[in-house]
């Protein structure tokens, strides 16, 4: 979940990653052609069912509020399943979820805060028995985020040794390489809730009475008030709560439609935060994480896609090219072990990268109802 701050600046490159596709005529519980309708205002929240079967489940969310809106489908433990941010007032967006029986809560939250009117929504019934390559793909995924969390984690702690020796340089160097493993499972890490506004929390979304840790606030520290005098406390937490990620995450929740979802928030990250520089704003190692976004993204649907060719072999073919196309791009920014500054990337470069990412961000919203059918 990323906070409001972000969205005027955003909004142009949003455009084409909430479009509504049309659905059949509405029946008295509000479902449409097996499609939940959401409608979500600036107070409210009206999901138009109160129950449904086990497996794939589409919510449809309408934003007729004045604020931008997100939708949250949160688990019985409170985890959330998917979420949709940047749901612009009068547009809206469909989030496809695979839901075993149990009690959820979907959630509006205008303003992207987090916060919000929300309705139960009660699953029954046994889940039909799954393609047994999609559950291939979760245990590969799975093994995946594991292997990024390791990675997060170490390099977290040559990073959080640099701070708290001040080796200014040695802390430059290792900010970005940190941030990988983390930006490529985002999507998995923030199901927990209380880790991603402690360890990626932005000064731009810090509300008053916030208390601002992690990378974000060591950023600042090294390339703006150039000191890191007082950091080392700050760098051994963002250890810590990498730490309590690892361990939380082998009970993460995921499907091969959370997966789907997943790279699509992934991509909406990009949108959000890295084309517009909003992301590290103080470093401009934007490109780094922009990587990292799509990288994960592209995990997802290359263990996904011998189900996809099969069920829709025109959308494989799409995303492999469109995933290409942005790599190739990126490619041309690539300096050393890293990416050139993000500062120096003029507003016309900017547009081209944006405009790869729309064209990405169009057939990769329809992964996880392909994978659900």
């Amino acid at each position: 979940m990323r906070p409001a701050p972000m969205i005027a600046a955003a909004s142009a490159v949003l455009a084409s990653l909430s479009v509504l596709t049309a659905c059949g005529k509405d029946d008295s519980a509000g479902v449409k052609a097996g499609v939940i309708e959401v409608t979500a205002t600036d107070s409210t929240c009206e999901v138009g069912a109160k129950s449904g079967a086990a497996g794939a489940t589409t919510f449809k969310v309408t934003n007729k509020g004045s604020q931008v809106n997100e939708l949250e489908i949160l688990a019985p433990d409170g985890k959330t399943v998917s979420e949709r941010e940047n749901i612009g007032p009068g547009t809206g967006a469909e989030v496809t979820v695979t839901l075993n029986a149990g009690t959820y809560k979907i959630l509006c939250s205008a303003g992207m805060t987090g916060k919000g009117p929300s309705q139960t929504f009660t699953v029954t019934g046994a889940s039909k028995a799954g393609d047994p390559r999609l559950d291939q793909a979760v245990a590969a995924y799975r093994a995946y985020v594991a292997e990024q969390v390791d990675d997060t984690l170490a390099k977290a702690k040559k990073f959080a040794a640099s701070v708290s020796k001040g080796d200014m340089a040695g802390a430059k160097a290792q900010f970005a390489p940190s941030r990988v493993g983390w930006e490529r499972i985002e999507p998995v890490a923030e199901s927990f809730g209380d880790i991603d506004p402690k360890v990626d929390l932005r000064e731009a979304d810090l509300k008053q009475g916030d208390k601002w840790t992690g990378w974000h606030r060591i950023e600042k520290a090294l390339w703006k008030t150039k000191s890191l005098k007082g950091e080392g406390p700050y760098a051994d937490q963002l250890v810590k709560d990498v730490e309590t990620l690892k361990s939380r995450v082998g009970t993460a929740s995921i499907t091969a439609t959370s997966m789907a979802n997943g790279a699509k928030e992934l991509l909406d990250e990009v949108a959000t935060g890295k084309i517009t520089g909003e992301e590290d704003t103080f470093s401009h190692t934007d490109l780094s994480d922009f990587k990292a976004n799509v990288d994960g993204a592209q995990k997802a649907f290359e263990l996904l896609k011998p189900v996809v060719q099969e069920k829709d072999a025109a959308l494989a073919s799409d995303l492999t090219t469109e995933f290409a196309d942005v790599q190739k791009l990126l490619a041309k920014y690539e300096k050393g072990d890293g990416y050139v500054s993000y500062d120096t990337v003029g507003k016309e470069k900017r547009k081209e990268l944006s405009d790869a990412v729309n064209a990405l961000g169009e057939p990769l919203s329809k992964l996880a109802g392909v994978v659900a059918k």
